[in-house]
Protein backbone atom coordinates (compact mmCIF):
# COMPACT_ATOMS: atom_id res chain seq x y z
CA UNK A 1 0.00 0.00 0.00
CA UNK A 2 1.72 3.07 -0.70
CA UNK A 3 2.63 5.98 0.85
CA UNK A 4 0.20 7.94 3.50
CA UNK A 5 -2.62 5.60 2.79
CA UNK A 6 -0.89 2.50 4.38
CA UNK A 7 -1.86 4.99 7.67
CA UNK A 8 -5.03 4.94 7.06
CA UNK A 9 -6.40 1.35 6.42
CA UNK A 10 -8.24 -0.38 9.13
CA UNK A 11 -5.94 -2.87 9.65
CA UNK A 12 -2.95 -0.22 10.64
CA UNK A 13 -5.71 1.46 12.68
CA UNK A 14 -7.05 -1.20 14.66
CA UNK A 15 -3.30 -1.53 16.54
CA UNK A 16 -3.81 1.71 17.46
CA UNK A 17 -5.95 1.42 21.03
CA UNK A 18 -6.43 4.90 21.96
CA UNK A 19 -9.21 6.85 19.78
CA UNK A 20 -7.31 9.55 20.01
CA UNK A 21 -4.36 8.87 18.99
CA UNK A 22 -6.07 7.17 15.93
CA UNK A 23 -7.95 10.32 14.77
CA UNK A 24 -4.53 11.65 14.50
CA UNK A 25 -2.89 9.39 12.78
CA UNK A 26 -5.62 9.33 10.05
CA UNK A 27 -5.80 13.11 9.90
CA UNK A 28 -2.06 13.93 10.11
CA UNK A 29 -1.40 10.97 7.26
CA UNK A 30 -4.51 11.90 5.33
CA UNK A 31 -3.06 15.90 5.03
CA UNK A 32 0.99 14.20 4.38
CA UNK A 33 -0.93 12.43 0.97
CA UNK A 34 -2.01 15.74 -0.07
CA UNK A 35 0.04 18.34 -2.31
CA UNK A 36 -2.11 21.10 -0.27
CA UNK A 37 -5.28 21.46 1.97
CA UNK A 38 -7.55 22.95 0.17
CA UNK A 39 -9.50 23.48 3.50
CA UNK A 40 -8.94 26.10 6.33
CA UNK A 41 -11.14 27.51 8.97
CA UNK A 42 -10.91 31.09 8.80
CA UNK A 43 -10.28 31.94 5.84
CA UNK A 44 -11.08 35.74 4.06
CA UNK A 45 -13.12 36.42 0.84
CA UNK A 46 -13.15 39.51 -1.31
CA UNK A 47 -15.61 41.44 -1.08
CA UNK A 48 -15.31 44.95 -3.06
CA UNK A 49 -13.24 48.26 -4.08
CA UNK A 50 -13.42 51.65 -2.47
CA UNK A 51 -11.43 54.89 -2.92
CA UNK A 52 -8.53 55.24 -0.52
CA UNK A 53 -9.04 57.25 3.02
CA UNK A 54 -6.27 58.81 5.46
CA UNK A 55 -5.79 55.99 7.76
CA UNK A 56 -6.15 52.93 5.32
CA UNK A 57 -3.93 50.34 5.91
CA UNK A 58 -1.39 50.90 3.04
CA UNK A 59 -0.94 46.83 2.77
CA UNK A 60 -4.57 46.72 1.02
CA UNK A 61 -4.24 49.11 -1.43
CA UNK A 62 -5.10 47.67 -4.77
CA UNK A 63 -1.74 48.76 -7.21
CA UNK A 64 -3.05 47.02 -10.13
CA UNK A 65 -5.92 49.22 -10.04
CA UNK A 66 -3.97 52.16 -9.17
CA UNK A 67 -1.76 51.56 -12.47
CA UNK A 68 -5.23 51.49 -14.73
CA UNK A 69 -6.87 54.32 -12.84
CA UNK A 70 -4.16 56.43 -11.42
CA UNK A 71 -6.70 56.74 -8.43
CA UNK A 72 -6.16 54.69 -4.75
CA UNK A 73 -8.21 52.30 -4.03
CA UNK A 74 -8.32 49.48 -0.97
CA UNK A 75 -9.55 45.82 -0.68
CA UNK A 76 -12.67 45.00 1.69
CA UNK A 77 -12.47 41.67 2.97
CA UNK A 78 -15.36 39.70 4.28
CA UNK A 79 -13.84 37.13 6.67
CA UNK A 80 -15.63 33.63 7.39
CA UNK A 81 -16.83 33.00 10.70
CA UNK A 82 -15.18 29.33 11.61
CA UNK A 83 -17.58 26.64 11.47
CA UNK A 84 -19.58 24.95 14.36
CA UNK A 85 -19.90 21.15 13.78
CA UNK A 86 -22.20 18.51 15.51
CA UNK A 87 -20.92 14.98 14.63
CA UNK A 88 -24.02 12.58 15.69
CA UNK A 89 -22.93 9.54 15.89
CA UNK A 90 -25.25 6.18 16.08
CA UNK A 91 -24.16 3.77 18.60
CA UNK A 92 -27.25 1.38 18.16
CA UNK A 93 -26.61 -2.04 18.72
CA UNK A 94 -26.87 -2.97 14.82
CA UNK A 95 -23.54 -1.33 14.53
CA UNK A 96 -21.57 -3.89 16.64
CA UNK A 97 -21.75 -6.04 13.29
CA UNK A 98 -18.52 -6.68 11.39
CA UNK A 99 -15.65 -9.31 10.96
CA UNK A 100 -12.99 -7.41 9.63
CA UNK A 101 -10.39 -4.90 11.44
CA UNK A 102 -12.65 -2.82 12.96
CA UNK A 103 -16.59 -3.41 13.16
CA UNK A 104 -19.35 -0.82 11.99
CA UNK A 105 -19.02 1.00 15.64
CA UNK A 106 -15.34 1.59 15.67
CA UNK A 107 -15.26 2.55 12.15
CA UNK A 108 -17.71 5.04 12.61
CA UNK A 109 -16.09 6.32 15.93
CA UNK A 110 -12.82 7.07 14.09
CA UNK A 111 -14.52 8.56 11.73
CA UNK A 112 -15.85 11.03 14.16
CA UNK A 113 -13.38 11.50 16.26
CA UNK A 114 -11.25 12.52 12.58
CA UNK A 115 -13.17 14.61 11.69
CA UNK A 116 -13.32 16.58 14.67
CA UNK A 117 -9.04 16.39 14.93
CA UNK A 118 -9.61 17.99 11.45
CA UNK A 119 -11.88 20.44 12.77
CA UNK A 120 -10.08 21.70 15.92
CA UNK A 121 -7.03 21.52 13.66
CA UNK A 122 -8.83 24.38 11.68
CA UNK A 123 -10.11 26.18 15.10
CA UNK A 124 -13.79 25.34 14.30
CA UNK A 125 -16.15 24.23 16.74
CA UNK A 126 -17.16 20.55 17.07
CA UNK A 127 -19.40 18.66 19.52
CA UNK A 128 -20.78 15.42 19.66
CA UNK A 129 -23.80 13.17 20.08
CA UNK A 130 -23.64 9.65 20.25
CA UNK A 131 -27.43 8.14 20.10
CA UNK A 132 -29.15 4.84 20.14
CA UNK A 133 -32.86 5.07 21.49
CA UNK A 134 -31.99 8.23 23.10
CA UNK A 135 -28.88 10.21 23.54
CA UNK A 136 -26.49 8.34 25.24
CA UNK A 137 -23.56 10.91 25.56
CA UNK A 138 -23.24 14.41 24.52
CA UNK A 139 -20.31 17.21 23.68
CA UNK A 140 -21.10 20.63 23.51
CA UNK A 141 -19.72 22.24 20.88
CA UNK A 142 -16.79 24.16 21.61
CA UNK A 143 -13.00 24.69 20.48
CA UNK A 144 -11.16 24.77 23.40
CA UNK A 145 -8.12 22.66 23.83
CA UNK A 146 -9.32 19.57 25.66
CA UNK A 147 -12.18 18.69 23.11
CA UNK A 148 -10.61 16.35 21.43
CA UNK A 149 -9.89 14.51 24.23
CA UNK A 150 -13.78 14.67 25.89
CA UNK A 151 -14.97 13.76 22.18
CA UNK A 152 -12.85 10.57 21.96
CA UNK A 153 -13.58 9.32 25.91
CA UNK A 154 -17.55 9.77 25.23
CA UNK A 155 -17.33 7.95 22.25
CA UNK A 156 -15.07 4.76 24.12
CA UNK A 157 -17.26 4.52 26.88
CA UNK A 158 -20.51 4.64 24.38
CA UNK A 159 -21.05 0.49 23.99
CA UNK A 160 -23.78 -0.65 21.30
CA UNK A 161 -26.57 -2.14 23.15
CA UNK A 162 -30.04 -0.98 22.28
CA UNK A 163 -32.33 0.14 18.88
CA UNK A 164 -32.32 3.29 17.46
CA UNK A 165 -34.64 6.27 17.26
CA UNK A 166 -33.35 8.54 14.71
CA UNK A 167 -36.42 11.60 14.93
CA UNK A 168 -36.62 12.12 18.06
CA UNK A 169 -32.80 12.35 18.72
CA UNK A 170 -31.86 13.95 14.69
CA UNK A 171 -35.15 16.80 16.77
CA UNK A 172 -32.70 17.27 19.71
CA UNK A 173 -29.84 17.78 17.45
CA UNK A 174 -30.94 21.17 17.30
CA UNK A 175 -30.71 22.20 20.84
CA UNK A 176 -27.28 20.93 20.93
CA UNK A 177 -25.67 23.13 18.25
CA UNK A 178 -25.72 26.84 18.35
CA UNK A 179 -26.93 29.47 15.53
CA UNK A 180 -26.68 27.88 12.22
CA UNK A 181 -24.14 24.95 11.12
CA UNK A 182 -22.83 21.69 9.91
CA UNK A 183 -24.59 18.19 11.54
CA UNK A 184 -22.67 15.10 10.54
CA UNK A 185 -24.32 11.49 11.26
CA UNK A 186 -22.79 9.04 10.85
CA UNK A 187 -24.53 5.25 10.97
CA UNK A 188 -25.60 2.57 9.49
CA UNK A 189 -28.69 3.45 8.46
CA UNK A 190 -30.71 0.37 9.09
CA UNK A 191 -33.90 2.40 10.72
CA UNK A 192 -37.34 3.49 9.44
CA UNK A 193 -36.63 5.50 6.53
CA UNK A 194 -39.38 8.14 6.98
CA UNK A 195 -38.56 8.57 10.35
CA UNK A 196 -34.73 9.68 9.05
CA UNK A 197 -35.75 12.15 6.42
CA UNK A 198 -38.25 13.79 8.66
CA UNK A 199 -35.12 14.21 11.14
CA UNK A 200 -32.75 15.38 8.04
CA UNK A 201 -35.35 17.61 7.12
CA UNK A 202 -36.85 19.80 10.35
CA UNK A 203 -32.06 20.18 10.66
CA UNK A 204 -32.43 21.48 6.82
CA UNK A 205 -35.48 23.92 7.78
CA UNK A 206 -33.09 25.48 11.23
CA UNK A 207 -30.86 26.40 8.68
CA UNK A 208 -28.45 23.98 9.27
CA UNK A 209 -26.06 22.08 6.46
CA UNK A 210 -26.12 17.81 6.75
CA UNK A 211 -23.89 15.68 5.32
CA UNK A 212 -24.77 12.01 6.03
CA UNK A 213 -21.69 9.14 6.15
CA UNK A 214 -23.61 5.64 5.36
CA UNK A 215 -21.27 2.73 7.37
CA UNK A 216 -21.74 -0.27 6.04
CA UNK A 217 -19.89 -3.78 6.48
CA UNK A 218 -18.18 -4.83 3.10
CA UNK A 219 -20.39 -8.51 4.08
CA UNK A 220 -23.56 -6.14 4.70
CA UNK A 221 -23.00 -4.82 0.52
CA UNK A 222 -21.42 -8.12 -0.51
CA UNK A 223 -23.78 -10.61 1.12
CA UNK A 224 -20.59 -13.45 0.80
CA UNK A 225 -22.30 -15.63 3.27
CA UNK A 226 -23.24 -18.92 1.26
CA UNK A 227 -24.73 -23.00 2.62
CA UNK A 228 -27.02 -22.92 5.95
CA UNK A 229 -26.53 -20.00 8.25
CA UNK A 230 -28.08 -18.73 11.17
CA UNK A 231 -28.81 -14.98 11.07
CA UNK A 232 -29.18 -13.29 14.55
CA UNK A 233 -30.67 -10.06 14.95
CA UNK A 234 -28.32 -7.64 17.15
CA UNK A 235 -30.94 -5.71 18.36
CA UNK A 236 -33.51 -7.68 18.77
CA UNK A 237 -31.98 -10.87 18.83
CA UNK A 238 -34.75 -13.09 16.92
CA UNK A 239 -32.43 -15.82 15.25
CA UNK A 240 -33.52 -17.06 11.44
CA UNK A 241 -31.84 -20.04 9.92
CA UNK A 242 -32.00 -20.27 6.23
CA UNK A 243 -29.83 -21.32 3.24
CA UNK A 244 -27.90 -17.71 2.49
CA UNK A 245 -26.95 -18.92 -0.81
CA UNK A 246 -30.50 -18.87 -1.96
CA UNK A 247 -30.91 -15.56 -0.45
CA UNK A 248 -27.95 -14.03 -2.12
CA UNK A 249 -29.52 -12.32 -5.36
CA UNK A 250 -32.78 -11.68 -3.32
CA UNK A 251 -30.86 -9.62 -1.09
CA UNK A 252 -28.86 -7.40 -3.17
CA UNK A 253 -31.13 -6.26 -5.23
CA UNK A 254 -32.95 -5.26 -1.92
CA UNK A 255 -29.96 -3.53 -1.12
CA UNK A 256 -29.22 -1.42 -4.18
CA UNK A 257 -33.43 -0.54 -3.80
CA UNK A 258 -32.93 0.43 -0.29
CA UNK A 259 -29.31 2.54 -0.92
CA UNK A 260 -30.91 4.30 -4.11
CA UNK A 261 -33.68 5.17 -1.53
CA UNK A 262 -31.61 6.60 0.78
CA UNK A 263 -29.40 8.93 -1.63
CA UNK A 264 -32.76 9.88 -3.65
CA UNK A 265 -34.16 11.31 0.34
CA UNK A 266 -30.99 12.67 0.83
CA UNK A 267 -30.63 14.61 -2.01
CA UNK A 268 -34.11 15.93 -2.21
CA UNK A 269 -33.79 16.95 1.14
CA UNK A 270 -30.57 18.85 0.34
CA UNK A 271 -28.39 16.32 2.13
CA UNK A 272 -24.59 15.56 1.29
CA UNK A 273 -24.50 11.84 1.08
CA UNK A 274 -21.78 9.56 1.16
CA UNK A 275 -21.26 5.31 1.43
CA UNK A 276 -18.35 4.37 3.49
CA UNK A 277 -17.42 0.65 3.54
CA UNK A 278 -15.60 -0.85 6.96
CA UNK A 279 -13.19 -2.48 4.92
CA UNK A 280 -11.65 0.02 3.13
CA UNK A 281 -9.03 3.63 3.96
CA UNK A 282 -10.82 6.62 5.80
CA UNK A 283 -9.00 9.04 3.26
CA UNK A 284 -12.23 8.81 1.05
CA UNK A 285 -14.59 9.82 3.89
CA UNK A 286 -11.95 12.63 4.40
CA UNK A 287 -11.69 13.81 1.18
CA UNK A 288 -15.67 13.71 1.25
CA UNK A 289 -16.13 15.62 3.70
CA UNK A 290 -13.65 18.35 2.66
CA UNK A 291 -15.07 18.43 -1.18
CA UNK A 292 -18.23 19.14 0.86
CA UNK A 293 -17.07 22.20 2.78
CA UNK A 294 -15.28 23.43 -0.15
CA UNK A 295 -18.58 23.71 -1.88
CA UNK A 296 -20.49 25.03 1.16
CA UNK A 297 -17.77 27.80 1.14
CA UNK A 298 -18.61 28.42 -2.56
CA UNK A 299 -22.19 28.19 -2.38
CA UNK A 300 -21.61 31.31 0.76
Amino acid sequence: MPGSKRFLHPETLRRIARLELRAKQVVEGFLSGMHASPYTGNSVEFLQHRQYAPGDDPRHVDWKVWARQDRLYVKQFREDTNLRCLLVVDVSASMRYGFGPLNKYEYACTLAASLAYLLLRQQDAVGLLAIDESIRASVAVRSKRTQLEMITRALEVATPAQKTEIYQNLIAAVDHIPGRGLVVLISDLLIPREGLFRGLQSLRAKGHDVVVFHVLDDDELEFRLSGPTRFESLETEEVVPCDARALREGYLQELEKYLEEVRRGCARGGVDYALVRTGEPLDAALAAFLSYRMSAIRRG
